[in-house]
């Protein structure tokens, strides 16, 4: 083995696995502009952002819509939650190194919770807030199949004109009833960011969602 080859196999043995991962283009202006598009997300229920990030690792099962969303809006201050069917090797060194975010084992603890639809079948006690504390929610940054105008779930609400139609996939009923259901606790709730792709819409805990297409609570 040559001295370049050798320099080569010790560097990658000890590069810290989360180096894998991507980062923000620089200190600020990238992370403005995620940042100003989850906004517009959030206060437009429905609508689709595309978000710039590079490449995620070829065995991530993120989207890289929900990547960047993790690096735009976790930090030192927040507590990360991560459904085992989205984890991959350097995902939570990645979180650790370029967010500083600490990852839970508790999903009630979680301030932001990483996860695909059906774990909303599985997971009931995200925290969602109190009458005098509903900041105090879990936010979803759920991963998704397919982002779409459709005619599969209608949302009406603040920040929609009339109402909005979208088809989002076979497998996300579980997470929209359960999203449905925040009209019945409001303010209490949860918020999500729902991505596929390099794509993100949010749907915010005032949004009513009704369901079309067939679409019925048994079949989730």
């Amino acid at each position: 083995m040559s001295m370049n080859t050798r320099a080569t196999t010790s560097s990658t043995a000890n590069q810290n696995p989360g180096q894998r991962w991507p980062m923000l283009d620089d200190g600020v202006h990238h992370p403005q502009r995620l940042f100003r598009q989850l906004l517009g997300a959030m206060s437009e229920p429905g609508t689709l952002q595309t978000l710039s990030i590079d490449d995620l690792p070829a065995d991530a099962q993120l989207s890289p819509a929900a990547w960047a969303t993790v690096l735009t809006l976790c930090d030192l201050d927040t507590r990360l939650w991560i459904d085992p069917r989205l984890e991959t090797s350097g995902l939570r060194e990645a979180v650790a190194f370029q967010t500083g975010a600490a990852i839970t084992e508790v999903p009630a603890d979680a301030d932001f919770a990483l996860v695909v639809p059906q774990t909303l079948v599985e997971i009931t006690d995200f925290a969602i807030g109190s009458d005098a504390w509903p900041d105090r929610s879990t936010t979803l940054i759920v991963v998704a199949e397919q982002l779409a105008e459709g005619n599969d779930w209608r949302l009406t609400g603040p920040g929609i004109a009339d109402h909005r139609s979208l088809a989002l996939g076979g497998q996300v009923a579980p997470l929209m009833w359960r999203l449905a259901a925040n009209h019945n606790c409001f303010p209490r709730g949860l918020d999500a960011f729902i991505t596929s792709g390099y794509q993100l819409l949010s749907i915010a805990r005032s949004t009513r969602i009704a369901a079309g297409n067939g679409q019925t609570e048994e079949n989730a």
